[in-house]
């Protein structure tokens, strides 16, 4: 420690002797390098650039003063600003008996300028000593307003940590100044950019750009902005189409080919949103090149130049397209407005940015409005301050006007003058400050204003402020639009972006943009956006992709979704949608279209065989009926309506019983009826067709209508048990297809659909046979079968059930009502094959021939054909040449049996059967039935007819 003392002495002597001198061949330093003063108790530094660049930096190889040029009226008027708000607190007494002075420098917004101002405001008796400890280090100067830029602030602010004299900011936003390990002595009046790149970002999440370019400046605060906004680009999922970098510092010899070179990207980019990390001063310079090839993009404007007047004067400035931005909160004063209208310098002190202000405003120098002007004048833009009456006037320091209130805008200066306040309170709390006076000590050392300056709160204009752990205000953005305005722009706000909760609240929804002329958004997207119902599927970038649609069972119900959801609580979704709904239950209703109209086909058939019931039994004696077999046709109607009454079971929710009954009525109904058709056939192709004796009695014997129903039915009732108890229809637990929004909830017909398949094929073998029987025997005369009407039901009943088939195997969901009409199509065609025409010929008479006509066609008929099965030598009675043999009944009132007679040997007529009738020689018509064995015998019927009656003992039967 006593090394380190006397290291310290020996160099602060060394320095002393050598002398860090007051002047320089007679130069104040202090007045030459800060250009604006006024005394006070305790002095404020002020550092902001008035102008904006140091001429010739390349070219300086010596330590000699820096020359700055280009003014710059901004950043003067936040000098202003901020003096002005000095000198409010010293007219209000906020502090008694303590005057407040200031020493402003000018930093040229370059850093190292900015570094010879902070030598010269901490400078104690005109000179910097070293020393080991600065604790008790007390320079005129206790805390510095400033600087502008977050690159000149970095700097200031390491060598600050040195002497702990705090630095506090209105503008200098880096996120990088927020660390208090490295910037202890940094405090800001403004959030931090960590906070502006998320407004940013959630900006361009809103307005659905993804697809961006940004610029930004090589300094520390466009280095740290743009990596903080590339962390909350992706998580808002907005990607990078370009970045470029320009040298933030204006008289770099390669700014004007970055420039060109980053404005051709921008022009053959399709990103068509930038982000312009940049200052003010370069955003011109690329503006005007964007201008010069009429490129128009949406800006969006980083909070260094969002508010920049100037810009908002450029020629042309409304062909570069929309501007969004960010700017910290602001505010105007009256006060401060009325301050420029009769801006002077402090008195007692001096400011040499006022007068050159007011040299370039008042000055009479028509010289530089020629076309060649000297080197000495002021830039073409700078000539643009020049007042029309400059040369009216003789001292241009007596002159003033309101051009700098309508010229700039001054609510920009808001966060500068609440800088002044927050050092106001911190200063009442330190010199223990009440409403007369302030005992504490005035010449207090730096650090110990930092300590009451991080704690301090305060209220202005009815808003409370106070600096967070990490030295920031934490009072969000206003977020503004750049209008169009004649020739010109105007900023106005359109909502704010509040850092507590990070969300933007917008006051205008439907804002008119310049890029599409109406209130549409401007896109600005890599690929189109995906619709609800489809999801990103990336290529190489997150925000470049192709839409996909959602399976089934998921969905996406917002845009530009990365996944599908699935659907839950027992919900479905078809492909592509956008939400999921229950699946509708689908089986025949009660009260739909479709099933009461087949409810009402089925009572109407079983009401029209009730109908054709009592016709029959009314009509039982007519010789339609006998022909048609009443007994026959009545069992054939209870297959029929047992069958109808099967279709009411496949309405409704299916369950296990209706599922077994309305398959077990269909097949034991139909089954019975088709077995009756079927005895109908069988008759027929037994009567009159032409058999052999043998072969015939053979046939004869297999005729007995009762027992080959019974058998028939049986066996299909044997079926349907085997099918019941082997693999029994039940409610089919197949999941729904994917594709259908439907649960169909039908019956399966057992798990293999074999029972199934061999009871319809049963009853389709059956209709198959009746329909060969018949189509054999198609040229007997009506009178004397049905078989036309047995070839057309059976055909009818063939050909819808060889329908059904296939619709029934590819259509799973049509299933019950296909059958069902199935059911209803053959029912309803035995019905208008077999019954109505019957009922037809007994209610309005039958027009076919007597038995005597008949029989004679039939006697003609057989003179001209040959026997083909006669059996010589085994039958007596024979037809030879000519002769046609006929065995007929022997008709008595005494006899009461059933008996025939013969047509040739090849055909049977019976008067009656199964009961005993008395026949008349005189009845029109018989009744035609096969029979085993009759004693044949004589009949006066056939005598007068003229025909050869020969007794035949093997062709009666009793």
């Amino acid at each position: 420690m006593q090394t380190c003392r006397l290291l310290c002495s020996l160099l602060s002597a060394s320095m002393i002797l050598s002398g860090i001198p007051a002047c320089v061949d007679g130069c104040d330093v202090g007045q030459s390098v800060c250009g604006a003063h006024a005394p006070g108790d305790v002095v404020i530094g002020i550092m902001l650039p008035c102008h904006q660049k140091v001429k010739a930096i390349q070219e300086r190889i010596r330590p000699e003063s820096f020359h700055c040029s280009d003014f710059d009226l901004p950043s003067f008027l936040k000098s202003l600003a901020t003096i002005h708000e000095i000198e409010e607190v010293n007219a209000a007494g906020f502090l008694p008996g303590v005057r407040l002075g200031y020493l402003m420098c000018d930093t040229c917004a370059y850093a190292s300028k900015a570094l010879q101002n902070v030598e010269h405001m901490l400078a104690v008796n005109n000179s910097l000593n070293v020393e080991c400890n600065y604790t008790n280090f007390r320079p005129r100067v206790k805390i510095i307003l400033g600087a502008l830029y977050s690159e000149e602030s970095v700097a200031v602010a390491r060598l600050l940590n040195v002497y702990m004299v705090p630095l506090l900011s209105g503008s200098s936003s880096s996120p990088e100044l927020s660390d208090k390990l490295r910037y202890p002595v940094f405090l800001r009046t403004v959030p931090s950019d960590v906070h502006q790149t998320k407004a940013l970002a959630k900006i361009m999440s809103h307005y659905r750009w993804n697809w961006v370019g940004v610029v930004y400046g090589d300094d520390e605060y466009g280095k740290a902005a743009f990596q903080s906004f590339l962390r909350d680009a992706e998580a808002n999922e907005v990607c990078l189409a370009y970045q470029e970098v320009l040298p933030h510092y204006l008289d770099n010899s390669n700014s004007k080919q970055r420039i060109k070179q980053v404005a051709q990207q921008i022009r053959s980019s399709s990103a068509k949103v930038v982000l312009l990390i940049l200052k003010a001063e370069l955003v011109e310079i690329l503006f005007k090149e964007m201008i010069r090839t009429n490129t128009s993009r949406i800006w969006i404007a980083s909070d260094v130049w969002s508010r920049s007047w100037p810009l908002t004067q450029m020629d042309d400035i409304n062909n570069v397209g929309d501007i969004l931005g960010f700017t910290f909160v602001t505010g105007k004063s009256e006060s401060f407005e009325n301050y420029l209208k009769n801006l002077t310098v402090t008195p007692g002190g001096y400011n040499h940015f006022i007068e050159e202000y007011k040299n370039l405003r008042f000055n009479c120098s028509a010289e530089c409005l020629a076309d060649k002007p000297p080197a000495y004048c002021p830039s073409p833009d700078l000539l643009k301050i020049k007042s029309d009456d400059a040369c009216k006037f003789k001292d241009p320091q007596e002159q003033n006007d309101d051009y700098l209130g309508t010229a700039v805008d001054t609510s920009d200066t808001y966060t500068n003058r609440i800088a002044v306040w927050a050092v106001a309170h911190a200063l009442k709390k330190l010199l223990k400050c009440n409403s007369t006076s302030c005992s504490g000590e005035i010449n207090f050392p730096p650090w110990m204003l930092l300590k009451e300056l991080k704690e301090v709160k305060f209220k202005f204009d009815n808003q409370n402020f106070y600096f967070d752990k990490n030295g920031d205000f934490v009072n969000g953005y206003d977020l503004i639009t750049w209008e169009k305005h004649g020739r010109h722009r105007t900023f106005k706000r359109i909502g704010q972006y509040h850092v507590f909760d990070e969300q933007i609240e917008l006051d205008v929804e439907n804002l008119t943009w310049l890029s599409t002329g109406s209130a549409m958004t401007p896109q600005s997207r890599c690929s189109d956006s995906c619709s609800p119902g489809s999801v990103k599927k990336i290529l190489n970038v997150s925000c470049c992709y192709i839409c996909t649609q959602c399976a089934e069972g998921t969905y996406s119900d917002g845009i530009d979704f990365n996944d599908c959801k699935n659907c839950s609580n027992g919900t479905w979704s078809l492909k592509g949608s956008d939400h999921c709904e229950p699946r509708e239950e689908s089986y025949l209703r009660w009260d739909e279209a479709h099933p009461i109209t087949m409810m009402a086909a089925s009572a109407f058939g079983i009401l029209l065989l009730l109908v054709t019931f009592i016709i029959f039994l009314v009509y039982r004696d007519s010789p339609p009926m006998k022909r048609a077999e009443v007994r026959l046709s009545c069992v054939m109607m209870a297959g029929l309506a047992v069958s109808f009454t099967s279709v009411l079971c496949f309405m409704g929710k299916p369950n296990v019983h209706l599922c077994r009954a309305r398959q077990v009525l269909y097949a034991m109904g139909f089954t019975l009826c088709v077995s009756c058709i079927l005895v109908k056939a069988y008759r027929t192709f037994l009567v009159f067709l032409p058999f052999g004796q043998i072969t015939k009695r053979r046939l004869h014997k297999l005729y007995k209508p009762p027992a080959v129903v019974i058998v028939i039915t049986s066996l299909q009732g044997l079926i349907c048990l085997l099918w019941l108890i082997f693999d029994s229809p039940d409610v089919d637990d197949t999941p729904p297809s994917p594709q259908s929004m439907k649960y169909t909830i039908q019956c399966r017909e057992g798990r293999t659909y074999i029972g199934f398949g061999i009871m319809l094929s049963y009853i389709a073998l059956l209709a198959l046979i009746g329909f060969l029987l018949a189509f054999k025997g198609r040229k007997v005369p009506q009178e004397f079968s049905e078989t036309g009407y047995i070839i057309f039901s059976m055909l009818m009943y063939l050909f819808v059930w060889v329908c059904f088939v296939p619709v029934y195997i590819t259509n799973n969901e049509e299933r019950t009502p296909v059958q069902a009409s199935a059911i209803l199509v053959s029912s309803y065609g035995i019905i208008f094959c077999h019954f109505l025409p019957k009922c037809h010929e007994a209610l309005w008479g039958s027009k076919t021939d007597t038995l005597e006509g008949i029989l004679r066609r039939w006697r003609l008929r057989f003179h001209q054909s040959p026997n083909p099965d006669s059996e010589t030598g085994t039958e007596t009675g024979t037809e030879t040449g000519t002769e046609t043999h006929v065995d007929v009944p022997d008709v008595s009132a005494s006899s009461q049996k059933s008996v025939r007679f013969s047509i040739s040997s090849m055909s049977t007529i019976l008067w009656s059967s199964g009961t005993l009738n008395e026949i008349s020689p005189t009845d029109p018509e018989p009744v035609i039935m096969p029979a085993p064995s009759e004693q044949g015998r004589d009949y006066p019927l056939f005598k007068r007819l003229g025909t050869t009656v020969t007794r035949r003992r093997r062709s009666v039967s009793f």
